[in-house]
C-alpha cells in the first residue's frame, strides 16, 4: 500500500491521532497504519487532508473526536508543542491525559523493541547539524556501512528503511523533534553548539538549551556523547555527562584539549590523556572551509571514530566530502568570481560562519529577520564589499549597514545576484565572492530555504560567462 517505511508496531491495535500532514506527518500516519493501528488524523490544511485522504489515511476533525480512546497524539514537528501557544490539539490531549510525541519518539520505541543494538547516530545543535549529519553519513559509507540518513535533513525517519544489524542510523533532530521524543536513546548522541534561536517556539535560551540537552542525556548505556564546548550551555551539558558516568568526547576548535579533538591551525588533532593519538588536515578540502566545518569535521570524526572506523579510513573520507547543498555550496565561477549558496543560513550565527571564510565578500542578505538582525555580524563588515538586500528585512539591514557598507535595495533575488555578478567582476580583487548567505529565514519569497537556493543556483547558473 505505501512505499518504504519503517512501520510502527508499537501501537499495534490501538488508537493514535496524528496532527499535521506534511511531509513527516503523512509518512508517520501511513508507517502507523502498516504497524497495525488505528489511525485518526487531521491537518488545519486542506492540502494535507487530501493527500492523506488519497493515501488511504481516515482523516476525521478531531475536535469531533473522543479523547479518552487514544493512546497517543503524534504531532508533526512544525506544530507549536508549548510556545508561542500550544497547539489546540495539545490542549485536547492533556485534558485526556494523552502522551504527546513525534516520529522520532516512535523510531527509538521501535529500534527498542526490535533492535536495540543497531547503530543509531543523532544530531542536534544550532548550527552545523545539517552538514555533520551528512558528513558522518559520507564516512560510514567509505567505510562499507549500509547508511540511513534522515530527520530533520530531508527524508523523514519513519521513511528510512528500518534498524537491523550492520546498518546505521543518521538522524538529525531539531529542537522541536527533541522535545516530542522523551525517549531518545542514541547510541551516539552530537551536540555541537548553542547560539539563541528559535525561542519563539521555546521561551528562553535556556529553555532552548535545556530540550537540546536532552538528546545527550539519553545517550543508551554503553554509548558516546559528543560534545562541542566553545559556549557555555555546551560545555555545561558535557560536565554534567561526564557526571552521570557518560562517555563524553569534548571538541572545540577555540582551544587545545587533553582530552577530545581540537583544531591546531587546520588541523583537527584528537588528544587522549594530554597525548596526541591523531592529526588529520581539512586544508585544500573546499567542502569544509571555514572554522565553522572544522566543528562539524570534529563531531563527525569523533562519531565515525566510535561507531568502528579507523581514522585512516575517516581521514580518506573527509578528503572525499562533496559538501551539503544550500550550505557554503559552490555552485560556480564567471570568470574570478566564486558564486556560493549558503541559503541555509536563516540566522545571523550561520551567516557569521559565511562570511569569516572570505576576504572580499558581494553579500546577498535578507527575508524574514531572526531576533538581532545583523547586529552581530558588524565585525565582519569588513570583509563586505557591498550588500544586496532582500525581502522583508532589508529596511531594517541597511540603517544596520549604516555607512559601513555600500548596499543596494534589490528587493529579489534576480536583481541581486545579476548586480552583485557585475560588481564582482569588475571589482579588481584576486578571489571576489557573491554570497548568497541570507541571515533570514525565507517565507516572505520563498517556501523553504532550500527553494530560496535552487532559485540562486539556476540564476547563476544562467548568467553569461562574463558577467
Amino acid at each position: 500500500m505505501f512505499g518504504l517505511m519503517i512501520p510502527v508496531s508499537t501501537f499495534k491495535g490501538r488508537k493514535v491521532a496524528v496532527f499535521g500532514l506534511g511531509g513527516s506527518g503523512l509518512a508517520t500516519a501511513q508507517a502507523l497504519v502498516a504497524g497495525g493501528a488505528e489511525v485518526v488524523a487531521w491537518d488545519d490544511g486542506e492540502a494535507g487532508r487530501a493527500k492523506a485522504e488519497a493515501a488511504g489515511i481516515a482523516v476525521r476533525d478531531l475536535r469531533a473526536e473522543d479523547w479518552s480512546g487514544f493512546a497517543a497524539l503524534v504531532l508533526a514537528p512544525g506544530v507549536p508543542l508549548t510556545h508561542p501557544k500550544p497547539n489546540w490539539t495539545v490542549e485536547l490531549a492533556k485534558a485526556a491525559n494523552v502522551e504527546i510525541i513525534g516520529d522520532i519518539e516512535l523510531f527509538c520505541r521501535e529500534r527498542r523493541a526490535h533492535m536495540p543494538g543497531s547503530a543509531f547516530v543523532a544530531i542536534t545543535g544550532t548550527n552545523g547539524k545539517s552538514t555533520t549529519t551528512a558528513l558522518i553519513a559520507h564516512l560510514m559509507k567509505v567505510g562499507g556501512r549500509d547508511v540511513q540518513m534522515g530527520g530533520n535533513i530531508g527524508t523523514a525517519i519513519l521513511s528510512l528503511e528500518p534498524p537491523k544489524t550492520g546498518r546505521v542510523h543518521v538522524v538529525e533532530c531539531s529542537s522541536y523533534q527533541i522535545d516530542l521524543a522523551p525517549g531518545l536513546d542514541p547510541a551516539v548522541g552530537v551536540h555541537l553548539n548553542i547560539t539563541p534561536d528559535h525561542l519563539d517556539r521555546h521561551g528562553t535560551i535556556e529553555n532552548y538549551a535545556a530540550i537540546k540537552e536532552r538528546l545527550i542525556a539519553g545517550v543508551q548505556p554503553g554509548g558516546t556523547a559528543v560534545v562541542g564546548v566553545d559556549d557555555d550551555f555546551s560545555a555545561a551539558m558535557a560536565d554534567r555527562a561526564e557526571q552521570r558516568g557518560q562517555h563524553v568526547i569534548r571538541i572545540s576548535v577555540k582551544r587545545p584539549l587533553a582530552d577530545g579533538i581540537w583544531l591546531d591551525g587546520d588541523t583537527l588533532v584528537v588528544s587522549e590523556g594530554a597525548a596526541e593519538v591523531f592529526r588529520l588536515s581539512l586544508k585544500g578540502i573546499g567542502s569544509l572551509r571555514g572554522t565553522h566545518n572544522a566543528q562539524n569535521a570534529a563531531a563527525a570524526l569523533a562519531s565515525a571514530h566510535a561507531l568502528g572506523l579507523a581514522y585512516e579510513v575517516i581521514a580518506v573520507g573527509m578528503g572525499k566530502f562533496p559538501g551539503l547543498a544550500h550550505r557554503m555550496e559552490q555552485v560556480g565561477t564567471r570568470g574570478k568570481v566564486l558564486f556560493v549558496n549558503d541559503s541555509k543560513a536563516t540566522n545571523a550565527d550561520a551567516a557569521e560562519r559565511a562570511l569569516a571564510s572570505f576576504e572580499h565578500v558581494f553579500w546577498i542578505a535578507g527575508g524574514v529577520p531572526k531576533a538581532g538582525g545583523i547586529n552581530p555580524l558588524k565585525p565582519f563588515f569588513p570583509r563586505v564589499r557591498k550588500a544586496y538586500l532582500i525581502g522583508q528585512a532589508a529596511a531594517d539591514f541597511a540603517v544596520t549597514l549604516g555607512d559601513q557598507v555600500p548596499y543596494e535595495m534589490s528587493v529579489t533575488l534576480d536583481q541581486a545576484v545579476a548586480t552583485a555578478a557585475r560588481d564582482a567582476a569588475a571589482a579588481g580583487v584576486e578571489h571576489p565572492v557573491v554570497l548568497l548567505s541570507p541571515a533570514c529565514a525565507s517565507f516572505d519569497q520563498y517556501p523553504n530555504f532550500e527553494v530560496r537556493g535552487n532559485a540562486f543556483r539556476d540564476l547563476v547558473t544562467a548568467l553569461p560567462e562574463k558577467p
